[in-house]
């Protein structure tokens, strides 16, 4: 590792300065910080950190995340591994880890609370109270995941409460997973010892857990968009807040990250040292991050900024080592396996024949920029027998499929997906990641399934003899391939979506939360129709 030296204009958070500095590195450490008078260009600041993100999302293993992350300043990343855990359990939680000390990057991952995520669907493995407590005993393992079983909290599961006891026997932050629990409800859950929420969508849920002690996490990913809503609330409780994207695909990570928070926040109006605290040195704080600050004797995590309004990132230094430069990434690709659990063979329109039915259909109906949905009651329409998808209504069928053995499969109705034609599928679902798919006839719904069977994994794209796919062969998640190479593929498949008519801006990630039982209202597991308010099933598969 060599020494070097910078100069730039030095950001001191804390003490809400900027002065022009020489900086000295030596063995991956900031050796000394100078006055210098001469004169400098561009902004010295500590590395921005997503405080919350599921780097399966992305598609990619972290060795290539990590490798668009840094292009934008990112130098570490809060991560819950729970996707690939439902599939392969700890042996996927141990995958990424691995795999992500093999870069120049901070991946901090927790071990995950809730695998299976609800005992309403069928995932690839469990991690039970013993095994989470196993977990968070290891150094590198930092904090409980986020406990989505909110009910589960408030009921007293025994469980549950186990896994949160190891976490506070430990000293370890326990994340909060609960959209839309306000009041004396929300007081108990995170009197029990939730520490953040990511799921806030209105400024009045956030301001309340705020006001009750909780960490609010700003979301702004691929599907789901609060930043709009709850940026205004930085201006009096920055000290209590982060930034995050929970769910990011490639092709928005090549376009940015933190850094696009930063800029708006700050065009928004919002003190820019407190938008700096936000992004580099609140997650810090609440998770004990052992992440430089930019001060003497710390790790040499910072980056280097043409301005403190639009945050162009000009170089990226981890551990003292220039990782990303002028949109350059310097990271090298590494080899990886392919760990994978499909064991599902191929469907045929009659898996997903509905007959015909005189009463209303209840139908899902997914929110642009949401993950929560609506419920709508819609007559269904009939042909030869059957209930059929009518796009010229918006009324498309959609299937989630057992990917983990051969089952019958779940059939329902979705509407506001905007297809006029063909059909979408995916294996990225959270959080089982069965595959789920939306189509405006069978035989293409079908088709569609079928691709993804066919590559153990991935998302796919049919059109009568049209056929896309993006192959996914880690966990059927993610891949080991170039991640620009990927978030090309993907722009791809996105827009050729895009161009059957899905109106949704991220068709496939808003697909992907279809099957997402803990988040209400109405969603779709391979057991059936589910009521995430009632937290039980509505339909299941095979009763009349």
């Amino acid at each position: 590792m060599h020494d070097f030296q910078l100069t730039g204009n030095l950001v001191d958070i804390p003490g809400r300065t900027i002065r022009p500095v020489r900086l000295t590195v030596a063995d991956g450490h900031i050796a000394s910080i100078e006055a210098f008078e001469g004169r400098v260009d561009g902004f010295l600041l500590p590395g921005f950190i997503d405080a919350h993100v599921h780097v399966e999302s992305s598609m990619l293993i972290p060795s290539e995340f990590a490798r668009l992350a840094v292009l934008h300043g990112t130098v570490a990343t809060v991560s819950d591994p729970h996707e690939i855990a439902n599939v392969l359990g700890v042996h996927g939680v141990d995958y990424m880890i691995a795999n992500g000390k093999q870069v120049p990057f901070h991946f901090f991952f927790g071990a995950p609370s809730c695998v299976p995520a609800t005992p309403f669907e069928t995932a690839g493995a469990t991690i039970g109270p013993d095994e989470v407590g196993r977990l968070l005993e290891r150094p590198e393992v930092l904090y409980l995941s986020e406990m989505m079983n909110f009910p589960g909290v408030l009921h007293g599961d025994p469980e549950v409460l186990q896994k949160i006891a190891h976490a506070q026997r430990l000293g370890k932050p326990v994340d909060g997973h609960a959209p839309g629990l306000r009041g004396e409800e929300a007081g108990r859950y995170i009197a029990a010892g939730m520490s953040t929420d990511h799921e806030c969508f209105t400024p009045e849920e956030a301001l309340d857990k705020l006001e009750r002690g909780m960490w609010v996490q700003i979301r702004e990913g691929s599907a789901a968009k609060n930043f709009e809503a709850l940026h205004p609330l930085l201006q009096d409780h920055w000290e209590r807040m982060m930034f995050c994207s929970d769910d990011k695909h490639p092709d928005s990570l090549v376009i940015g990250h933190i850094n696009a928070l930063c800029a708006r926040a700050t065009k928004a109006g919002v003190d820019v040292f407190k938008v700096l605290q936000v992004a580099c040195l609140n997650p810090i704080d609440h998770y004990r991050l052992p992440i430089g600050r930019l001060r003497v004797g710390d790790p040499a995590d910072m980056i280097l900024v043409e301005d403190l309004s639009d945050f162009k990132v000009r170089q990226t230094y981890v551990r003292g080592r220039l990782v990303a430069e002028q949109g350059r990434t310097l990271i090298a690709r590494i080899s990886a396996g392919t760990p994978n659990q499909f064991h599902c063979g191929h469907k045929s329109e009659a898996d997903i024949y509905v007959p015909a039915t005189n009463e209303d259909l209840l139908v899902i109906e997914p929110y642009d920029g949401q993950l929560i949905t609506g419920k709508r009651h819609m007559r269904p329409t009939i042909f030869d027998g059957a209930c059929v998808a009518d796009p010229d209504r918006d009324l498309l069928k959609i299937a989630v499929v057992n990917r983990y053995r051969d089952a019958p499969v779940a059939v329902g109705w979705i509407t506001a997906m905007g297809l006029r034609r063909g059909a979408i599928a995916s294996c990225v679902a959270h959080d089982s990641h069965n595959i789920v798919a939306v189509g405006t006839n069978d035989a293409d719904l079908v088709a569609a399934i079928n691709t993804v069977i066919d590559g153990q994994g991935g998302i796919s794209l049919a059109d009568g003899p049209l056929r896309m796919a993006l192959a996914l062969p880690v966990a059927g998640i993610m891949t080991t391939a170039d991640a620009y190479e990927v978030a090309r593929d993907y722009g791809m498949i996105d827009e050729a979506a895009k161009g059957l008519g899905c109106t949704m801006a991220a068709p496939y990630m808003t697909l992907s939360f279809m099957a997402l039982l803990v988040i209400p209202h109405l969603k779709m597991s391979d057991f059936g129709l589910f009521d995430g308010d009632a937290f039980d099933f509505v339909h299941r598969v095979g009763e009349a």
